[in-house]
């Protein structure tokens, strides 16, 4: 009997630590909200000590006792094993051939539900193994809630961004806790027209009875009743929001912010208010579904992930913490107490682009093509603010071998999640001056990328109708000499910057290098004067008495 080992076939580096929870962003866009009839989906994979190969699955069939092994994404810990179906999908990323796409984030959730050691599903190999068995969203879903109700759920609870050429569902799943088997979940589909976004809070409140774009386990009101999360007799609706995933202070603060700051720049029209995300009592919670102002190329869901609050008054950018360089980064952890004040707690605002990303993509679907040209997954590698989105085409029949080289306990000039983590981390010493060379290089590539795809998908589409063959390697070959043409320019883009910015001193090179400038550090000076008013005056001094 053949065994397929999940987390083997997932490329994912044993040795890397721990995954932090509570991390990622996702958008999420109907085909109606988007200017040329894709379904879209985004996701940054954030997390501390991680980095991710891109994952590739080939299509294939099985025999009828072949099992899975199951690894939990997040540690490796092995859970056990289920059937194996009769055939899988072949799998790029996070899309698949059928131009399936699947994110999520991680929402926690209730404590005694978040447990359950018995069981062995977890969150990421549900994923993927719904890419690997699913022709729709619709299918995608009921594959996850079959998996869990058969196996269990082990993972905390989890927001999922579920997309097909048609159609796009937001699905939030939560364990029953120890003894219980199975998962509550529901999952709504975004009407034509409009927008969702999630980040790492539960957003599905009303759950709608009788309707086709709406999905739930049967149990989702009874067992909410049952442990005293929800009594209807009090006249208050149901909210999975309430039920399942109370919110706090710190949760809106570093979650509904990015929600926040995705509405406002989707839709400024409608004026959101900063109340809620900033914990003001009684204020509103933001809307599931919003209708942007305008309708949303593959372009401006690239711009929405990246985001540091640029031009609010919590411009990331700004103030003190952004030091000198204006670094909208802050390290971790977010919350921290102040010596000597074991009371009063402090937090950071958590934004969309964040230093702890290992991966980044926004899918493309399209039901005017077929699927081998329809299906874009736009990839990019480490921080949104720094990182290159290149596309690859679900028709293609390999990836470029240097992406599936990721180990987070050694560098290497070999590895392209190393190289951009490098760029960005270097970038963060100066990052005002920096960060404008890198999006030179940024603008300059994904431009190109998307000025070309009209071409590119004609010709694929000519060639698909008098030589597959030739247009799969066309597709694949296309998309493989963009990726390694991204790597290799990202290490030039990097010997640049590390040449122009030695020591402190920003070079042009003229003079043979010779004559480097000093930049100091610009209107920040005052903050050290502020500081010890007289201690840095140049001046004659008077002798000590």
């Amino acid at each position: 009997m053949k065994k397929f080992n999940f987390f083997f076939t997932l490329f994912i580096a044993l040795t890397a630590s721990f995954i932090e929870s509570h991390a990622c962003t996702n958008v999420l866009v109907s085909k109606g909200a988007s200017k040329d009839g894709s379904v879209m989906i985004s996701y940054n994979a954030d997390a501390g000590g991680f980095m991710e190969p891109l994952y590739y699955s080939i299509a294939r069939d099985w025999a009828p006792k072949d099992s899975v092994e199951i690894y939990e994404w997040d540690t490796g810990k092995y859970l056990g094993k289920i059937k194996q179906v009769a055939h899988t999908y072949k799998v790029i990323g996070n899309m698949n051939e059928f131009q399936v796409a699947i994110g999520e984030t991680t929402f926690g959730g209730r404590e005694d539900l978040q447990s359950n050691p018995t069981a062995i599903m977890d969150y990421g190999s549900l994923i993927y193994i719904a890419l690997q068995r699913s022709k729709t969203a619709r299918e995608a879903i009921k594959v996850m809630t079959d998996l869990v109700a058969e196996y269990g759920y082990y993972s905390e609870g989890e927001s999922f961004s579920i997309s097909d050429a048609n159609e796009v569902w937001i699905m939030e799943m939560i364990g029953k806790g120890k003894g219980e088997k199975g998962a509550i979940w529901a999952a709504r589909r975004v009407p034509e027209g409009y927008i969702c976004a999630h980040a790492n809070q539960a957003r599905i409140r009303e759950v709608p009875l009788n309707d086709k774009n709406t999905l739930y386990a049967s149990d989702i009101f009874s067992f909410a009743q049952s442990k005293g999360y929800w009594d209807p007799k009090s006249g208050k609706p149901f909210s999975f929001v309430d039920s399942y995933c109370p919110l706090e202070p710190g949760g809106l603060l570093y979650c509904e912010g990015r929600v926040w700051s995705i509405f406002r720049r989707v839709a400024p029209s409608q004026n959101f208010s900063t109340d809620y995300w900033r914990a003001v009592k009684g204020a509103e919670p933001y809307p599931l579904f919003i209708k942007p102002d305008k309708l949303l190329g593959v372009e401006d869901v690239i711009s929405l992930m990246r985001d540091h609050f640029e031009g609010t008054d919590y411009d990331m950018t700004k103030g003190l913490a952004a030091g000198p360089f204006g670094n909208p980064y802050r390290w971790k952890p977010l919350g921290w107490k102040v010596e000597g004040d074991t009371i009063t707690k402090y937090a950071w605002e958590r934004p969309i682009s964040t230093q702890q990303t290992a991966f980044t993509f926004v899918t493309q679907s399209r039901s005017t093509l077929p699927d081998a040209i329809g299906g874009v997954f736009w990839y990019g590698l480490d921080d949104t603010y720094s990182s290159c989105y290149m596309p690859l085409y679900m028709g293609m029949n390999d990836i470029p071998w240097a992406y599936r080289n990721a180990d987070v306990t050694k560098f290497s000039w070999e590895s392209p999640i190393w190289v951009f983590n490098l760029v960005s981390n270097y970038a963060y010493g100066k990052y005002s001056y920096i960060i404008k060379d890198i999006q030179v290089v940024q603008k300059e590539l994904e431009g190109k990328f998307l000025a070309l795809q009209p071409a590119i998908e004609k010709t694929a589409l000519d060639l698909s109708k008098t030589n597959p063959a030739l247009a799969t390697q066309y597709i694949t070959d296309y998309s493989v000499s963009q990726a390694n043409m991204v790597f290799a320019r990202w290490k030039k883009l990097g010997e640049g910057i590390f040449t122009k910015y030695n020591d402190g001193y920003i070079n042009d090179g003229k003079d043979g290098g010779r004559h480097p400038k000093g930049v100091g550090y610009g209107e920040f000076s005052k903050r050290f004067v502020e500081d010890k008013p007289d201690y840095y005056k140049e001046r004659w001094q008077e002798p000590k008495k």
